[in-house]
């Protein structure tokens, strides 16, 4: 898989297709491989430490030779985050209005979307910085909807701020003329702004680089996964992310034999001949269903000796 050679590798796909265990997967071989790998799992169900069997939690861990991972709590993140926002106001806000004001940022918390700028500004960070201390990135993403977000979100959030700091910048012109005689004033905010749009910036196009970085997708040989990952396929191809590769997961192997997985087949095989004509432009790998669940090295060993056929 020619995916697999990225530093910045994403997996993506609809809930239960199996895609914490083939960013697994992908991290075991890479770390085989003798790249310093760091797994990081930011689906809040958290199945890496399943398939590993032993706990990870929220700081990076060693799980294997040359392999690290590291699960994404999006709670700690939210309270880190908001935090984050009360060290950089103050100073700013008068004293009389900072308890105001914390209440209103404590009550953000629970808001919609508080979760997700939390969960961005963490993967900035690994993006940006930790980074440099491993040779490759494999994230286990969310179900599809957030992760269309979350790659969607420097975009969005590039627009937003240019729209801030114009409106900053005008009413600190406005300010300057009436209190200093027309000399510039120091706007702490404005500079955390444009800091933050510098970092977006940074991460935008690190995920548009695609020397740098790769996108996966799973599915399965059903309808439903089908659809949603041609709709997704579809909305990132707008913001320019190409997703070039697919597993198509769970398909049924030549020796399993029956009466029922017969007739499984036949309705199978009409699901494989649509992805394959819906995914003309993508690699396609194929990975079959094995009969346990991939809980051991041994087994996911054998899951990862499929990326190289397609």
């Amino acid at each position: 898989m020619e995916v697999l050679k990225k530093s910045i590798i994403f997996v993506g796909g609809k809930g239960g297709v199996g895609k914490s265990t083939s960013a697994a997967a992908i991290a075991w071989q890479s770390a085989k491989l003798g790249h310093k790998t760091l797994l990081i799992s930011t689906d809040p169900a958290h199945n890496v430490g399943d398939i590993f069997n032993q706990e990870i939690g929220g700081k990076t861990k060693e799980i294997a030779s040359n392999l690290y991972a590291l699960e994404i709590d999006p709670e700690i993140e939210t309270d880190k985050y908001i935090k984050s926002v009360k060290a950089n106001i103050k100073g700013v806000v008068h004293s009389a209005m900072m308890e105001e004001v914390h209440r209103q940022l404590d009550t953000a918390k629970a808001s919609p979307g508080a979760d997700e700028a939390a969960l961005f500004d963490k993967l900035i960070h690994i993006i940006l910085e930790e980074r440099a201390h491993f040779d490759k990135l494999v994230f286990d993403t969310a179900p599809t909807g957030h992760t269309i977000r979350l790659l969607t979100l420097p975009e969005l959030m590039g627009v937003w701020i240019d729209g801030l700091l114009e409106k900053r910048k005008k009413t600190n012109e406005n300010y300057t003329q009436l209190l200093n005689d027309g000399e510039p004033r120091e706007d702490p905010i404005y500079d955390v702004l444009r800091e933050r749009q510098e970092r977006f910036s940074k991460a935008r196009d690190l995920l548009l680089d695609e020397q740098e970085t790769g996108f996966i997708f799973v599915l399965n040989p059903e309808r439903l996964p089908i659809l949603e990952t041609k709709k997704a396929l579809e909305l990132l191809h707008k913001y320019d992310l190409h997703v070039n590769t697919l597993l198509i997961n769970k398909v049924l192997p030549a020796e399993a034999d029956g009466e029922f997985l017969m007739e499984r087949r036949k309705h199978e095989k009409q699901y494989v001949e649509l992805i394959e004509e819906t995914f003309k432009k993508q690699q396609l790998i194929y990975i079959p269903l094995f009969s346990q669940d991939i809980v051991s090295k041994e087994q996911l060993e054998l899951f990862s000796k499929h990326f190289g056929k397609g």
